[in-house]
């Protein structure tokens, strides 16, 4: 069953809306159409499938097939919809498809989280789902829960039991992708605690950056070169994470009477 289309869709696309289809029959003046996210049929002309000259209508499109369309028209009254293949760009579709596959997902998740508390795919929607879809997206609020716990679920109003299982399911079966950035830190310190110094310098720096968002790593590349490392889930803050702690590590050792200096590596 899928949740959110039974709970949460609206009955009808709206016009400059994408929506994946499925196309059922395809015919010399085009192809029918199925909506998957709103169980609706829909019309794609061949003046709507591409740009260029159409010698075999099923060189564009055939039965079975998944397509992205871009809506034209909606007329509720006669219960017919315009769609177009060619109005979709590279992009919008890529997009499109990623933004399926996750809610589909999402849908997936809720219905383990329903099996693992005895309750009906409706009711955890209605108890969970809905809250979650509201505040966060369905997808993202999973995603969110493995990055900030259950906290994230019952501050929503996600009852406490039920924002455990559902972090449960969330950290078993969702893998945040992150990005990775590095460094080099050279350190010299003479002093006859030198190697201790540099030794604090890295766990003062792990302890100073407490956020759950990056994970840090430190080698030993060959004395007196050190590499950090910093896993985050976008460039922009495992960038900022990096430099911060870099400078952390040095000013430390200079502090102590020693030397520092920190490159970016590629």
């Amino acid at each position: 069953m899928n949740i959110t289309m039974a709970l949460k869709r609206q009955e009808w696309p709206e016009v400059g809306d994408l929506v994946m289809a499925t196309v059922e029959s395809v015919t010399d003046y085009g192809a029918y159409v199925k909506l998957d996210e709103y169980n609706k049929k829909g019309l794609l002309h061949i003046s709507e499938i591409s740009s260029s000259w159409i010698r075999n209508i099923r060189n564009f499109v055939r039965e079975g097939q998944k397509v992205v369309l871009k809506v034209l028209r909606v007329n509720v009254e006669k219960e017919h919809i315009d769609l177009s293949l060619r109005r979709v760009t590279k992009r919008g579709k890529i997009e499109k498809v990623m933004s399926w596959k996750r809610e589909r997902k999402a849908e997936a998740l809720l219905r383990s989280v329903a099996e693992k508390t005895s309750l009906s795919a409706e009711e955890a929607y209605e108890k969970a789902g809905a809250l979650i879809e509201r505040e966060y997206g369905l997808y993202e609020g999973f995603e969110k829960v493995v990055k900030d716990g259950v906290e994230a679920l019952t501050k929503i109003g996600v009852p406490q039991k039920l924002a455990t299982v559902i972090a449960e399911v969330a950290n078993e079966r969702i893998r945040i992708p992150l990005v990775k950035v590095k460094g080099m830190v050279e350190l010299r310190c003479m002093k006859p605690n030198g190697v201790k110094v540099v030794k604090e310098a890295f766990l003062n720096a792990k302890k100073a950056e407490k956020s759950r968002d990056a994970k840090l790593r430190f080698y030993v590349v060959a004395a007196p070169k050190y590499r950090i490392e910093v896993l985050a889930e976008n460039y922009k803050y495992a960038e900022a994470v990096l430099q911060r702690v870099a400078e952390n590590v040095v000013s430390r050792v200079v502090k102590a009477g020693g030397q520092g200096v920190f490159r970016r590596e590629k």
